[in-house]
């Protein structure tokens, strides 16, 4: 039998780690219902929204619930504690039997509640992490973290270029190049270009028809872009929740468009919109000279890719996505890659500091 009858857990969660988990599990253990309330300020980088989402992913059996609370912090205010207990109340309306936290403040927020304070590794021994630490550097706590936080706050980098020009080979080298720093990096993934996976398709059922069909008979319409895009974006999400603080992609949505301007000759607005909810950081552009161009059976475009090259220049600028130009040959094009995405790591997360605590 459950000790308590409704528990409560109330935290900022900015962002929520291993240790946040372990006491809303041991809360669920010990209660025949938990809420767990999600107190976020304006003046954080995570959104409430996510926040709620993702304890709301880690724990299905607890009611999640989110407020904004713009109070400052002062433990040893009366009239303060009572402006963040009527928000705290506002969202958690129902009579509570126990509230569980791992601080000095339980105590009272426990009084305040009219329930029991229970505390629960107060010297983080189970879980040596705090959410200062993580936000100070994710990567160091990377292990600390749930899937849906790690996705959002892995860095994506993405190469493109047009055909024949080495996206893959620079994908994969990069990907092979963080693996090899060992830790955490080891688990640095790379994402395949799902539309090179489509065309191989289309071309496969159109030889079921016509076993002499060859690419150039292969056509494509304007409503197969948006499903390449969606699939690419879905795999790049399956990924960046599995894998290391970057992640290296071959092509993404934004590339689908330029693509799809190539074959169709327009604008596609329904890939654009999907490209529009990417969460990419930086975008290696493969420059198609110096290159060789082969056909390996699924291209026809040697004679476009100086377009391509200089459209995806164009709305990459236009768009303002952070861009570097790959251009020599292979070592020089690796070098120069490492080289951006270094200083995209070196920057951070950059994630603002909670409201600050008065003393």
């Amino acid at each position: 039998m459950k000790r308590y009858g409704h528990g409560l857990v109330l935290g900022k969660f900015y962002p929520p780690h291993a240790g946040h988990h372990h006491l809303v599990d041991t809360a669920l253990d010990r209660c025949e219902r938990l809420t767990v309330l999600v107190c976020a300020s304006s003046v954080e980088s995570i959104s409430l929204e996510d926040r709620v989402g993702w304890m709301r992913e880690a724990h299905p059996d607890a009611l999640v619930v989110g407020a904004v609370d713009d109070i400052p912090v002062d433990l040893q205010d009366p009239d303060v504690w009572d402006a963040h207990m009527a928000v705290f109340r506002a969202a958690v309306p129902e009579r509570v039997d126990a509230v569980f936290t791992s601080e000095p403040y339980g105590e009272e927020l426990a009084r305040r509640f009219g329930a029991e304070s229970v505390c629960v590794d107060p010297g983080r021994n189970r879980f040596p992490v705090s959410g200062t630490a993580v936000r100070a550097d994710p990567a160091a706590h990377w292990d600390f973290l749930t899937p849906p936080v790690r996705s959002a706050l892995t860095r994506r980098v993405v190469v493109l270029g047009a055909e024949s020009t080495g996206t893959t080979t620079m994908a994969l080298a990069l990907a092979d190049h963080y693996r090899r720093r060992g830790g955490v990096w080891a688990r640095t993934r790379y994402v395949p270009e799902y539309g090179r996976e489509y065309s191989e398709l289309k071309l496969a059922e159109l030889r079921a028809e016509r076993p002499d069909a060859q690419w150039s008979d292969v056509s494509f319409h304007s409503a197969d872009f948006p499903v390449i895009a969606q699939r690419q974006a879905e795999l790049e999400e399956a990924a960046a929740r599995d894998g290391s603080p970057v992640l290296f992609c071959d092509t993404d949505a934004f590339a689908t468009t330029i693509w799809h301007e190539r074959y169709m000759g327009t604008t596609s607005p329904s890939t654009g919109e999907i490209a529009a909810l990417g969460r990419q950081h930086l975008w290696l552009l493969t420059d198609h000279r110096g290159v060789d161009f082969e056909d390996d059976g699924l291209r026809d475009g040697e004679h476009l890719r100086p377009w391509m090259t200089a459209r995806f220049l164009t709305q990459l600028a236009h768009t303002g996505r952070r861009t570097a130009v790959l251009s020599g040959p292979h070592e020089e094009r690796l070098a120069a890659a490492v080289a951006a995405v270094d200083e995209l790591l070196a920057e951070g997360w950059q994630l603002a500091d909670p409201l600050p605590e008065r003393r």
